[in-house]
């Protein structure tokens, strides 16, 4: 049996995905708005990016004829979740490469659990493999591991290639006309890449990475140039609240996240999703939105975050 070429069909999303007003006394106090873009519902099992991103790979590996997957993440990774459940519900076999090899002698947390539960092999690599996942021979060795004899179709880290950012300006058309601002969070960049080309000069698009470190602008250019030969939209990065890095936290975070769920009933994904709030309702709060400003803070996940503070 080969994979549909019709994923909509086979995976049935929820699309347009829904936008929710929200009175928030932080925005509306300096005349703005806050809209809640409710990617999250998109999909049980690939819920917003994750979404946006796989589809476009899941028909590429189709119309190639590969029945395994090969992705890469780490111990508490969405993307390898949303791929593992992919395969289940497609009847694709998947492969996760996870970075640390310390940890294939331990027991799998939930988040693992939850990949191998679905059909996924893990391969855990040590963390210098890792870093160089992408060249050619260590990728081939890694192959050669990982499905000896078999023809994998390669996703890279987090979903984002230029299939991925140009499934992701949907993001971005389903918001033209809606806000003027929309924030969302960054990992590997194509969520941002996709959803400002989507926008297309409508409305500007704000990104918070989740990863310290300042690199994150030439990736999302690099995507934006792979997949739509330019780049596209009027975008930019605000690098100040990744609180340390990936999947760390502050106080600061812990207290707005706890607080915002308490004035909406919305449980925020500690990772991702509230540090793109947390920013936002910073800049707001910093006056840097003209009064009449109405602002949408893409919801990429569901708050069932399972990883322990750092």
């Amino acid at each position: 049996m080969s994979l549909p070429l019709d994923i909509e069909s086979a995976l049935r999303p929820r699309l347009p995905s829904p936008v929710r007003e929200v009175r928030d006394e932080r925005f509306a106090r300096r005349g703005l708005r806050l809209l809640l873009k409710r990617d999250d519902l998109i999909h049980p099992d690939l819920p917003g990016n994750k979404w946006r991103k796989l589809a476009p790979n899941l028909r590429a590996a189709s119309e190639a004829g590969r029945r395994t997957l090969l992705t890469f993440g780490g111990a508490y990774s969405n993307h390898l979740r949303a791929t593992a459940a992919a395969g289940r519900l497609l009847g694709l076999a998947t492969i996760g490469v996870v970075r640390g090899d310390e940890l294939a002698g331990r027991p799998l947390n939930p988040s693992l659990a939850r990949c191998a539960a679905d059909g996924m092999r893990l391969l855990f690599v040590s963390r210098g493999t890792y870093r160089r996942k992408a060249e050619p021979e260590v990728l081939a060795e890694l192959l050669s591991t990982a499905a000896p004899g078999e023809e994998c179709f390669v996703i890279p880290e987090g979903g984002s290639n230029a299939a991925a950012a140009a499934g992701c300006a949907s993001l971005g058309r389903e918001l033209r006309g809606v806000a003027d601002v929309v924030g969302v969070a960054c990992g590997t960049g194509g969520t941002l890449a996709g959803l400002a080309a989507g926008l297309a000069g409508a409305g500007s698009a704000i990104g918070f990475p989740v990863l310290r470190g300042g690199f994150l602008a030439d990736e999302v250019e690099s995507l934006q140039r792979a997949a739509f030969g330019t780049r596209r939209g009027d975008w930019r990065l605000d690098e100040r609240f990744h609180c340390g890095g990936y999947a760390r936290r502050s106080a600061g975070l812990d207290a707005f996240a706890d607080d915002f769920t308490a004035r909406h009933g919305l449980p925020l994904d500690r990772v991702y999703v509230a540090k793109a709030l947390y920013g936002l309702t910073t800049l707001a709060e910093e006056d840097a939105f003209p009064h009449g400003t109405t602002i949408a803070a893409v919801i990429t996940g569901h708050g069932d975050d399972t990883r322990p503070p750092l």
